[in-house]
């Protein structure tokens, strides 16, 4: 069963509210960061390709790297299928990257079907595919399909933020932080966006893209 999704500002600052009443923490966290994102994208190919281009790069070189990609019209699964891989690798792509582009494209994911299917078989089918782990898989639920309770423990911006919001002696591990977020359920997605935005303030860093 798909549970609630966050389609707009409203929403975010409903679960805003939801978890600063629970958790102390929380609210002391939102005083300083503000009203939270919206964050919403859209889903499908591009989005989850441009996932995959974010991976262990900086925010600007992803950017970069993006823009270029959609100058030679790389979003677009059939424009992409005919591009050379030496005119990617001339974007900023690594072949790497190259080769999960072109799998997912292979993997003949069904995006419009993946709105209805509940979280845990969502990533289930994304992680399927070669270059898809769960840390994107998740971050694409969240954000393009706009799941409230879907997190991604394994973020080290969301284990760093734990640990200072929580006064942790060390970072908690991605089993650690998953299970610590099952007390923020059914809005684990907006206590990361609210992690994120107090990791911001307290680190003056940028987030993700």
């Amino acid at each position: 069963m798909v549970g609630r999704i966050i389609e707009t500002e409203a929403d975010v600052a409903e679960g805003a509210a939801w978890l600063a009443a629970r958790e102390p923490r929380f609210a002391a966290a939102l005083d300083l960061t503000g009203a939270l994102p919206l964050r919403r994208r859209a889903d499908g190919f591009a989005t989850l390709f441009s996932a995959i281009v974010s991976q262990q790069v900086s925010t600007a070189s992803a950017s970069a790297i993006w823009a270029r990609v959609e100058a030679l019209g790389g979003h677009d699964p059939l424009r992409l299928a005919t591009l050379t891989d030496e005119a990617l690798r001339g974007a900023g792509l690594s072949r790497q990257k190259i080769s999960y582009a072109r799998a997912i494209i292979e993997s003949g994911v069904d995006f419009a079907a993946l709105r209805a299917m509940p979280d845990e078989d969502v990533v289930a089918e994304l992680v399927r595919i070669k270059g898809i782990g769960v840390w994107t898989a998740e971050i694409y639920a969240m954000f393009s399909l706009g799941r409230a309770d879907v997190f991604a423990p394994g973020d080290l911006a969301l284990r760093d933020a734990a640990r200072l919001l929580f006064e942790l002696e060390t970072r908690p591990s991605e089993p650690a932080l998953r299970a610590m977020s099952l007390g923020w359920s059914p809005w684990r997605a907006v206590a990361a966006r609210l992690l994120w935005a107090y990791y911001r303030v307290v680190n003056n860093r940028e987030g993700v893209r």
